[in-house]
């Protein structure tokens, strides 16, 4: 008998009530998460646990995952370096160079816009945008 892992089901509660931004900020992610610390009064940092390898043309490519869970709530935030060396854990979204996902409680729309008008407000980013799942072709490379 053999077993087969359901990966879209394991990608679907892996997103469920689950948010995603789509980020352009060509700086090193440890300074990005350095500015939304200091600036938005977060506390990321990064996780070598979860980190996501992926492994092409026999060479190793390691995207940093920096977390934030938000005290004395569900909600998690993820941010995840797109890129490495050269390659993109989501290459369908070579464009951005972030992508954070926010997970747990359900977030409000108001809440939303508030956050990425912040995310916004930090010097080097050029855009952020909601993301739906739906769209992402790899989402089985955010999932840790």
């Amino acid at each position: 008998m053999k077993l087969k892992i359901d990966n879209e089901s394991i990608a679907q509660e892996f997103f469920e009530n689950a948010v995603l931004l789509g980020i352009v900020a060509p700086i090193k992610d440890y300074l990005f998460s350095w500015h939304l610390n200091q600036i938005l009064g977060l506390n990321f940092r990064v996780n070598t646990d979860i980190e996501i390898q992926l492994s092409k043309q026999q060479r190793k490519y390691f995207f940093s995952i920096y977390e934030y869970a938000v005290p004395s709530t569900s909600i998690t935030h993820y941010l995840y370096n797109n890129q490495f060396d050269g390659e993109y854990l989501l290459p369908e979204f070579k464009h951005l160079d972030f992508v954070w996902l926010i997970k747990g409680e359900f977030i409000s729309a108001e809440e939303l816009k508030t956050l990425m008008q912040s995310i916004k407000s930090i010097p080097g980013v050029q855009l952020v945008n909601e993301m739906t799942n739906e769209k992402i072709k790899n989402k089985q490379h955010l999932i840790f």
